[in-house]
């Protein structure tokens, strides 16, 4: 039997990679949220082929997304207020409860027979409130679970959780929407939220105070923050460039599934499950990163590859060669998305915390869908969602350049 000293450099890797993980708080929220978040992409997969079902539009699609980022557009500022000024587990146990019950009354509309489209658009507008308070709070907790040290690792462990589960929700909703229905999804969704209610109430948290100087109450201290720190200005506006330009086939998945590739519900769930592998792999990958590893060059690469690995997916009507283009690009979406929060986070002072990432969830989950929801009524007028798709893809991908003309300092970060 090896002793720890003898561990071997892939043993040490691996330990590593699993660091955040000591700790208890984070070892609850990572089980809760593993379950809970594929629920929730069992949901958005059977949510996008009802939609199309129902409405037989591209546009419908795009605005039920867009009902869904318009809250967060509208609430998040304020949001990252209520997360710097109330705790967060509080805030959290509210918003995983309102929504288990949006997901319970969409799921007795769909296995009742009863569900219409506005049904599904007034749901998708409540749900968009919810998600605009949790986001901030959730990203915001993680550094009260692990403390700063660990920050990172566990920051590349949520989103492991998360595209886990993107990888096991849709493969398992196409199934089950084929073979019985969206409902059932719907339920499963409302039934996980149960694991990560559990998961809060078991923390054992620190009562103390956060340390360091408080800034007030008003969003604004954020906002001002951010205008004077001209890193964390480039990073959010390259993460909001990619997220409004880039990350507009998601809503628009079931459109390449039925029309494009001919693969029916079964295939929207093995796209977006492929999808959710190639982000799976990033994020373990940024789990295992040194603390010295040039996160910098790797989230450059990474959004400048998103936009031409995009481009091949629309363009391809192989279903291989589209499963790994996607993959691809949910790789080089999650290295974006989660070095930006990583570095973001390791600027910004504790006490603003909560307010600048509610910027970055404005950016993240703000502008996709409303470029979502624009890319399906420019792809209803013109008849083609993957020219609508590769053209909004080149204006990401302009917009990227130009951050890494105006901010090559972001490349040593």
């Amino acid at each position: 039997m090896r002793s720890s000293s003898a561990l071997t450099t892939s043993d040490q890797r691996q330990l590593a990679m699993f660091r955040a993980l000591r700790h208890r708080n984070y070892r609850l929220f990572f089980a809760g949220q593993l379950i809970s978040l594929t629920g929730t992409w069992m949901q958005s997969v059977a949510q996008g082929w009802l939609v199309l079902r129902l409405s037989d539009s591209p546009l419908l699609l795009g605005l039920v997304a867009a009902a869904n980022s318009l809250p967060v557009l509208l609430f998040s500022l304020f949001a990252g207020t209520v997360a710097d000024r109330f705790p967060k587990r509080r805030v959290l146990l509210i918003t995983q409860s309102t929504a288990m019950l949006l997901a319970a009354i969409l799921a007795g509309l769909t296995l009742s027979g009863l569900v219409q489209i506005e049904h599904v658009l007034i749901l998708a507008l409540l749900l968009g409130v919810v998600n605009a308070f949790d986001a901030p709070a959730r990203q915001a907790f993680t550094v009260e679970m692990v403390g700063r040290e660990d920050l990172l690792n566990a920051i590349a462990l949520n989103s492991s959780i998360f595209n886990g589960a993107r990888t096991m929700g849709p493969a398992v909703a196409g199934i089950v929407v084929a073979w019985i229905g969206e409902g059932p999804a719907f339920l499963f969704n409302a039934l996980s939220f149960g694991a990560v209610l559990t998961s809060l109430l078991l923390m054992r948290l620190d009562a103390r105070p956060a340390a360091g100087p408080r800034r007030g109450g008003l969003l604004s201290a954020g906002l001002r923050y951010i205008a004077s720190e001209p890193d964390v200005r480039a990073l959010l506006f390259r993460a909001g460039a990619v997220s409004m330009f880039c990350f507009v086939h998601i809503p628009l998945l079931p459109v390449f599934a039925r029309d494009v590739l001919q693969i029916g519900a079964v295939g929207l769930g093995w796209l977006s499950a492929a999808s959710g592998m190639g982000s799976l792999v990033a994020a373990l990958i940024l789990a295992q990163l040194r603390d010295d590893a040039p996160r910098g060059k790797l989230l450059a690469t990474a959004a400048l590859l998103y936009a031409p690995l995009l481009i091949g997916f629309t363009q391809t009507r192989s279903v291989p060669l589209a499963l790994i283009l996607i993959g691809l690009c949910g790789w080089a979406g999650v290295t974006t998305m989660a070095l930006t929060n990583t570095l973001i986070q390791l600027i910004v002072p504790d006490d603003l915390r909560g307010r600048v990432m509610s910027v970055f969830t404005l950016m993240l989950m703000g502008l996709s869908p409303l470029g979502g929801m624009l890319a399906g009524s420019i792809a209803e007028l013109v008849g083609s969602v993957p020219l609508v798709v590769a053209s909004s893809a080149v204006i990401g991908w302009l917009l990227v350049l130009v951050v890494e003309w105006q901010a090559p300092q972001l490349r040593r970060l």
